[in-house]
């Protein structure tokens, strides 16, 4: 291999540190929050800045989470390519990028945005690696924990807005923190085996016939739905976003429904890929009918 071959190899290797493609909806959900909160006078580039920050605090805390797991991530085998487990990057290179990546981010947020938007960045990191990340390994419950810190993108987009904690960021947060379940439900169902096999505490591990798991995947659901009719009433959206919303919602309580009755993996995956679908979707939706 080339040294031109080697560099992009490397560099690679520290990109996959950073979740790309998982972390693509985080910055979907930071963007439609900033949208929706912003007000007259706010400058377009704020909203650059406040995804470039958001970006660089989420691939940080992916780097920092993958040193962390990567014992665990050896011995699964949908992870155990990742660049610690296959001893293609020390761990030591790995903790100093996620801090470097983590640190410029809030810096990037608290510098160009505002404070408040950093400080809500600075939760989420923290919640995401002390928290959420040592529990996958101690209780079922790491699952509602680490849902607290994927919602918080929806804040981080609201305060860069309105600089302030208001109800409508509030709201944001709670439609993700509610799709995040049935979603990373069917995710634990899919691969229970693996996780099983690396000591990891989810609840398809713990209860291996799948009936808690349906159930919550369709309480969680149920729960989602009218928490995404809130910002109609709210004003931030109108009548044809609430029916828009209604049919989404409907479409992903079917796929829940037939996961909670099935426990198979194929109704596992439907489920999974129609939560991947929903979100942007209805983010689409609202921010369209704010706009328009």
């Amino acid at each position: 291999m080339g040294a031109r071959e080697a560099t992009r190899s490397r560099g690679s290797d520290f990109l996959a540190l950073t979740k790309p493609r998982l972390n693509f909806l985080v910055l979907l959900t930071t963007a439609a929050a900033y949208r929706l909160g912003v007000q007259d006078g706010t400058p377009a580039l704020t909203m650059m800045h406040t995804l470039v920050g958001t970006a660089l605090v989420a691939g940080g805390a992916s780097a920092l989470n993958q040193v962390w797991e990567r014992d665990s991530d050896r011995l699964m085998r949908r992870t155990r390519t990742r660049p610690l487990p296959d001893a293609r990057l020390e761990p030591a290179q790995a903790r100093s990028f996620g801090w470097t990546l983590s640190l410029l981010g809030l810096a990037e947020l608290a510098v160009f945005v505002n404070v408040l938007s950093s400080l809500v960045a600075l939760v989420t990191l923290a919640s995401y690696i002390w928290f959420y990340t040592p529990l996958k390994f101690r209780t079922s419950l790491s699952t509602i924990v680490g849902a607290l810190p994927g919602a918080l993108p929806a804040v981080i987009g609201w305060s860069a807005a309105t600089n302030e904690l208001s109800m409508g960021g509030w709201v944001l947060f709670g439609i993700v923190f509610m799709w995040q379940m049935p979603h990373f439900l069917a995710i634990a169902w899919m691969y229970r085996d693996e996780y099983a096999r690396a000591g990891i505490q989810l609840l398809p591990v713990i209860q291996p016939d799948g009936g808690s798991t349906g159930r919550q995947a369709v309480l969680y659901t149920a729960g989602l739905i009218p928490i995404t009719l809130m910002p109609t009433l709210m004003g931030l959206a109108s009548p044809y976003y609430l029916a828009g919303a209604i049919v989404l919602g409907a479409i992903l309580m079917v796929f829940s429904l037939e996961f909670a009755v099935m426990r198979t993996n194929d109704a596992a995956r439907r489920l999974f890929l129609a939560s991947i679908l929903y979100l942007p979707m209805l983010w689409g939706l609202l921010v369209w009918d704010h706009v328009r």
